[in-house]
Protein backbone atom coordinates (compact mmCIF):
# COMPACT_ATOMS: atom_id res chain seq x y z
CA UNK A 1 0.00 0.00 0.00
CA UNK A 2 2.77 2.43 0.94
CA UNK A 3 4.94 1.82 -2.15
CA UNK A 4 1.81 2.21 -4.28
CA UNK A 5 1.41 5.78 -3.07
CA UNK A 6 -1.86 5.09 -1.20
CA UNK A 7 -0.67 6.48 2.15
CA UNK A 8 -0.29 10.17 2.95
CA UNK A 9 1.01 11.89 6.10
CA UNK A 10 -0.02 15.53 6.55
CA UNK A 11 -1.10 15.57 2.90
CA UNK A 12 2.26 14.27 1.62
CA UNK A 13 2.55 10.90 -0.13
CA UNK A 14 4.94 8.56 1.70
CA UNK A 15 6.59 5.81 -0.37
CA UNK A 16 9.12 4.51 2.18
CA UNK A 17 7.61 1.81 4.47
CA UNK A 18 10.38 2.50 7.00
CA UNK A 19 9.70 6.24 7.20
CA UNK A 20 9.30 7.03 10.96
CA UNK A 21 5.76 8.16 11.71
CA UNK A 22 3.80 8.07 14.95
CA UNK A 23 0.85 5.67 14.83
CA UNK A 24 -1.19 8.35 16.62
CA UNK A 25 -0.45 10.95 13.91
CA UNK A 26 -3.93 12.40 13.19
CA UNK A 27 -3.20 13.22 9.53
CA UNK A 28 -2.30 9.71 8.34
CA UNK A 29 -4.67 8.68 5.54
CA UNK A 30 -5.14 5.60 3.36
CA UNK A 31 -6.74 6.29 -0.02
CA UNK A 32 -7.85 9.65 1.33
CA UNK A 33 -9.46 8.19 4.44
CA UNK A 34 -8.18 8.29 8.03
CA UNK A 35 -7.90 4.70 9.33
CA UNK A 36 -9.68 4.03 12.60
CA UNK A 37 -7.57 2.74 15.51
CA UNK A 38 -8.12 -0.81 16.66
CA UNK A 39 -10.65 -1.08 19.46
CA UNK A 40 -9.14 -1.69 22.88
CA UNK A 41 -10.87 -3.02 25.99
CA UNK A 42 -8.83 -3.11 29.19
CA UNK A 43 -9.23 -3.81 32.88
CA UNK A 44 -7.05 -2.20 35.56
CA UNK A 45 -6.66 -2.98 39.24
CA UNK A 46 -6.73 0.66 40.35
CA UNK A 47 -4.53 1.42 43.36
CA UNK A 48 -5.82 3.65 46.12
CA UNK A 49 -4.69 7.27 45.89
CA UNK A 50 -5.00 7.76 42.11
CA UNK A 51 -7.68 9.95 40.54
CA UNK A 52 -9.70 8.71 37.58
CA UNK A 53 -8.87 11.43 35.07
CA UNK A 54 -6.33 12.07 32.33
CA UNK A 55 -5.10 15.35 33.80
CA UNK A 56 -5.73 16.71 37.26
CA UNK A 57 -5.90 20.44 37.96
CA UNK A 58 -4.35 19.86 41.39
CA UNK A 59 -1.43 17.87 39.93
CA UNK A 60 -2.48 14.68 41.71
CA UNK A 61 -1.34 11.31 40.35
CA UNK A 62 -3.84 9.73 37.95
CA UNK A 63 -4.75 6.22 36.82
CA UNK A 64 -2.98 6.85 33.51
CA UNK A 65 0.40 6.43 35.18
CA UNK A 66 -0.41 2.71 35.26
CA UNK A 67 -0.28 2.67 31.43
CA UNK A 68 2.96 4.63 31.00
CA UNK A 69 5.11 3.26 28.17
CA UNK A 70 2.41 0.90 26.89
CA UNK A 71 1.68 2.91 23.72
CA UNK A 72 -2.06 2.36 23.99
CA UNK A 73 -3.15 5.58 22.30
CA UNK A 74 -6.35 7.24 23.46
CA UNK A 75 -8.39 5.25 25.98
CA UNK A 76 -10.99 6.54 28.44
CA UNK A 77 -12.23 5.17 31.76
CA UNK A 78 -15.56 3.38 31.65
CA UNK A 79 -17.17 4.73 34.82
CA UNK A 80 -15.10 5.95 37.74
CA UNK A 81 -13.61 5.10 41.11
CA UNK A 82 -12.85 7.96 43.49
CA UNK A 83 -9.34 8.63 44.76
CA UNK A 84 -9.76 6.65 47.99
CA UNK A 85 -11.33 3.63 46.25
CA UNK A 86 -9.53 0.78 44.52
CA UNK A 87 -10.14 -2.26 42.38
CA UNK A 88 -11.65 -3.05 38.99
CA UNK A 89 -11.76 -0.17 36.50
CA UNK A 90 -12.43 -0.55 32.78
CA UNK A 91 -10.94 1.47 29.91
CA UNK A 92 -11.77 1.54 26.22
CA UNK A 93 -11.62 3.61 23.04
CA UNK A 94 -15.07 2.32 22.02
CA UNK A 95 -17.62 4.94 23.18
CA UNK A 96 -20.67 2.84 22.26
CA UNK A 97 -19.46 -0.14 24.27
CA UNK A 98 -18.57 2.12 27.19
CA UNK A 99 -22.05 3.66 27.13
CA UNK A 100 -23.62 0.19 27.32
CA UNK A 101 -21.58 -0.57 30.45
CA UNK A 102 -22.42 2.68 32.24
CA UNK A 103 -26.12 2.79 31.26
CA UNK A 104 -28.01 2.86 34.62
CA UNK A 105 -31.02 1.09 33.10
CA UNK A 106 -29.31 -1.83 31.37
CA UNK A 107 -25.65 -1.85 32.44
CA UNK A 108 -24.17 -4.68 34.55
CA UNK A 109 -24.23 -4.63 38.34
CA UNK A 110 -21.08 -3.63 40.23
CA UNK A 111 -19.85 -5.59 43.24
CA UNK A 112 -17.75 -4.09 46.04
CA UNK A 113 -16.02 -5.34 49.17
CA UNK A 114 -16.20 -2.62 51.80
CA UNK A 115 -14.52 -2.50 55.20
CA UNK A 116 -16.41 -0.45 57.80
CA UNK A 117 -15.45 0.70 61.29
CA UNK A 118 -18.26 -1.09 63.14
CA UNK A 119 -20.13 -4.39 63.39
CA UNK A 120 -23.39 -3.75 61.53
CA UNK A 121 -26.38 -5.87 62.49
CA UNK A 122 -28.99 -7.33 60.15
CA UNK A 123 -31.35 -4.38 60.65
CA UNK A 124 -28.72 -1.92 59.49
CA UNK A 125 -27.94 -4.01 56.40
CA UNK A 126 -31.61 -4.06 55.48
CA UNK A 127 -31.72 -0.26 55.86
CA UNK A 128 -29.01 -0.04 53.22
CA UNK A 129 -31.26 -1.98 50.84
CA UNK A 130 -34.35 0.01 51.77
CA UNK A 131 -32.47 3.24 51.13
CA UNK A 132 -31.75 6.58 52.73
CA UNK A 133 -32.48 10.18 51.84
CA UNK A 134 -29.36 12.24 51.24
CA UNK A 135 -30.18 15.87 50.54
CA UNK A 136 -33.37 14.95 48.76
CA UNK A 137 -31.75 12.11 46.76
CA UNK A 138 -32.88 8.57 47.48
CA UNK A 139 -29.93 6.19 47.66
CA UNK A 140 -29.93 2.42 48.15
CA UNK A 141 -27.87 -0.67 47.40
CA UNK A 142 -29.39 -3.55 45.47
CA UNK A 143 -27.91 -6.20 47.78
CA UNK A 144 -25.63 -6.40 50.82
CA UNK A 145 -24.39 -9.15 53.10
CA UNK A 146 -21.74 -9.60 55.76
CA UNK A 147 -18.53 -11.20 54.48
CA UNK A 148 -16.61 -11.39 57.76
CA UNK A 149 -16.15 -9.45 60.97
CA UNK A 150 -13.50 -8.91 63.62
CA UNK A 151 -13.61 -7.28 67.03
CA UNK A 152 -14.19 -3.72 65.85
CA UNK A 153 -14.80 -3.74 62.09
CA UNK A 154 -16.38 -5.79 59.36
CA UNK A 155 -16.25 -6.45 55.62
CA UNK A 156 -19.44 -6.18 53.58
CA UNK A 157 -20.17 -7.30 50.03
CA UNK A 158 -22.33 -4.69 48.32
CA UNK A 159 -23.96 -4.74 44.88
CA UNK A 160 -25.11 -1.65 42.99
CA UNK A 161 -27.29 -1.58 39.91
CA UNK A 162 -26.65 2.14 39.37
CA UNK A 163 -23.60 4.33 39.77
CA UNK A 164 -24.35 7.61 41.50
CA UNK A 165 -21.50 9.78 42.75
CA UNK A 166 -19.90 8.27 45.89
CA UNK A 167 -23.09 6.28 46.43
CA UNK A 168 -21.79 3.67 48.88
CA UNK A 169 -19.85 6.20 50.95
CA UNK A 170 -22.88 8.50 51.19
CA UNK A 171 -25.20 5.67 52.30
CA UNK A 172 -22.78 4.44 54.95
CA UNK A 173 -22.10 7.96 56.21
CA UNK A 174 -25.84 8.50 56.64
CA UNK A 175 -25.88 5.34 58.78
CA UNK A 176 -22.90 6.53 60.88
CA UNK A 177 -20.49 4.02 59.38
CA UNK A 178 -17.00 5.05 58.25
CA UNK A 179 -15.51 3.39 55.18
CA UNK A 180 -12.00 2.06 55.87
CA UNK A 181 -11.50 0.43 52.47
CA UNK A 182 -13.63 0.18 49.35
CA UNK A 183 -12.64 -2.27 46.61
CA UNK A 184 -14.63 -2.94 43.43
CA UNK A 185 -14.24 -6.67 42.82
CA UNK A 186 -16.56 -7.28 39.85
CA UNK A 187 -18.51 -5.62 37.06
CA UNK A 188 -21.26 -7.95 35.92
CA UNK A 189 -19.64 -11.35 35.17
CA UNK A 190 -16.12 -9.86 35.05
CA UNK A 191 -14.21 -10.45 38.30
CA UNK A 192 -11.04 -8.64 39.37
CA UNK A 193 -9.50 -12.01 40.22
CA UNK A 194 -5.78 -12.11 41.01
CA UNK A 195 -4.77 -9.14 38.84
CA UNK A 196 -2.01 -7.36 40.75
CA UNK A 197 -2.57 -3.86 42.09
CA UNK A 198 -1.61 -1.31 39.44
CA UNK A 199 -1.56 -3.99 36.72
CA UNK A 200 -3.80 -4.15 33.65
CA UNK A 201 -4.72 -6.59 30.90
CA UNK A 202 -6.79 -6.74 27.73
CA UNK A 203 -10.24 -8.27 28.00
CA UNK A 204 -10.97 -11.43 26.06
CA UNK A 205 -13.58 -11.43 23.29
CA UNK A 206 -15.87 -13.48 25.54
CA UNK A 207 -15.53 -10.94 28.37
CA UNK A 208 -16.21 -7.99 26.03
CA UNK A 209 -19.39 -9.65 24.75
CA UNK A 210 -20.56 -10.75 28.21
CA UNK A 211 -20.25 -7.23 29.59
CA UNK A 212 -22.27 -5.91 26.67
CA UNK A 213 -24.99 -8.35 27.65
CA UNK A 214 -24.59 -10.36 24.49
Amino acid sequence: MIRQGRVTVAGRIVLDPESPTLESEPSIQLDGLTPQPARRYLMLNKPRGLVTTAQDEHARETVYQCFEGAGLGWIAPVGRLDKASEGLLLFSNDPAWAASITDPASGPTKTYHVQVDALPDEALLRRMETGIDDGGEQLAVSRVHLLRSGERNAWLEIELDEGRNRQIRRILAALDLEVLRLVRVAIGPLALGDLAKGAWRDLTEAEITALRGG
